[in-house]
Parts: structure tokens; C-alpha cells; sequence
């Protein structure tokens, strides 16, 4: 369905489900992909209600969300408005090239519980203390994934408020799981809970909390 920015009902501002052969995907394995990472991959995928390579429908309780290198992207027509306005821009964890250097990452949704997984394997660039990941990196990752789930929830937010309680520091090269869930919506404000784990969810790193703000999409371009 098409319409202009100014007639776009929040949830359609952000299309859902969008899959196009013309944008790539970067949530998608490639070599830098632990075995680790792959493992859970391959499990999440596994449960997806659509087939991410062939597009078909499935019965699952989960969706793999595409991650493409500008936010833009995800509204209708966004492609080609990313070719109008900032051109060069790129969005943060997607404008390094060199595969695993820094955010190699992808996300799945749950519609029916409200919550959003993401597997997170940091790259060498983004140290903080040696051997260990900078802690503005780790909260790049919780703002973007509580971001998503809270964009497929209310439609176009913003970040108002980001609390970060960090527990112990995530070694490079590892893998992470994010796990992020809707605490409550009160009106314009979205607010998300999270909490970053190593794959067996024995250590917790990381726990936020973080509310949204719901805007109008034409707002961002003035």
C-alpha cells in the first residue's frame, strides 16, 4: 500500500515485513560468524513463521528482521528517499565494511509475547578495556534493538530515556544474546525492558531499562 509521508499511519510508516531484492540485508550469516553464532542462528531461524532465504511462509513464532545500513530504508519507499536526503549517510553499526570487525548482529521478533531477541558478536574494533568491548558500543546495541522492538510495537519513536546498569564486561569475539521485552505503553511513551546474557543466560552483562517517545514519521524531515 502506498502513501505519502504525511498520510502514513504510525505501523505503516515502518513496513513490518519489508523484503526487497534490491536492498541487502546485513543480519545475514557471512564468514565472521562464529560456529556459536551460526548455532543460534540457525535455532532462532528455525522458528521463523517466513523461510529468510526463499521467502515462504512458515508456522513459527518468531521473524527474523532485515537490517539494511540506513533506518530509512524500512519505510515505504525508503530507498529511494535514502538517495534524496543525506546520500552518504549510513547508519552507525552497519557503516564499517570489513565483515565482524564491529557489530555483526541480527534480530528476531515475537509478535504474540513483545519481545525481541538479537545475537550480538562484537569485532576488535569496538574495544573499550583490552580484550573487552567498549561499554558505548554495548549501549549503541541496547538502544537499537529496544528501538526496533519498540518501532514494530508503537511505530516511529524516538529515545527519550536510556538507564543502563552495566555487571560485568562482554570479552570481544563472544557472543551475546539481547533480550528485550514491552514493559508498558502509556500513551505516546513506550517503555522496554533488557537485559544482555551470555548464550546460556548463566551471566547477565548488562540490564536496562528505556522508554520511547512515538513521533510523526514527517517530523524527522522537518
Amino acid at each position: 500500500m502506498r502513501a505519502s509521508l504525511k498520510t502514513i499511519n504510525p505501523i505503516s510508516a515502518i513496513s513490518l515485513w519489508t523484503f526487497s531484492s534490491q536492498l541487502q540485508d546485513f543480519s545475514q550469516p557471512n564468514p565472521s560468524w562464529s560456529p556459536e553464532m551460526r548455532k543460534f542462528y540457525d535455532h532462532y531461524n528455525a522458528q521463523c513463521d517466513t523461510d529468510t532465504e526463499t521467502y515462504e511462509n512458515k508456522t513459527g513464532p518468531w521473524r527474523k528482521l532485515p537490517s539494511y545500513n540506513r533506518s530509512i530504508k524500512h519505510a515505504t519507499g525508503g530507498i529511494y528517499i535514502s538517495k534524496l536526503i543525506q546520500a552518504k549517510a549510513r547508519l552507525f553499526t552497519r557503516s564499517v565494511n570489513e565483515q565482524g570487525a564491529t557489530f555483526e548482529y541480527v534480530a528476531f521478533f515475537n509478535k504474540e509475547e513483545k519481545i525481541c531477541i538479537c545475537l550480538f558478536q562484537p569485532g576488535h574494533l569496538l574495544e573499550g578495556a583490552p580484550g573487552h568491548v567498549h561499554g558505548g558500543a554495548i549501549a549503541t546495541m541496547i538502544d537499537t534493538v529496544t528501538g526496533t522492538l519498540a518501532g514494530y510495537l508503537s511505530g516511529p519513536s524516538v529515545t527519550a530515556n536510556l538507564n543502563i546498569n552495566y555487571r560485568s564486561p562482554v570479552p570481544l569475539g563472544s557472543v551475546v544474546i539481547i533480550h528485550c521485552a514491552l514493559d508498558r505503553i502509556e500513551g505516546r511513551k513506550t517503555f522496554i525492558t533488557c537485559k544482555v546474557t551470555s548464550t546460556d543466560e548463566s551471566k547477565v552483562y548488562t540490564e536496562a531499562t528505556v522508554l520511547f517517545v512515538s513521533i510523526k514519521l514527517g517530523s524527522l524531515f522537518g
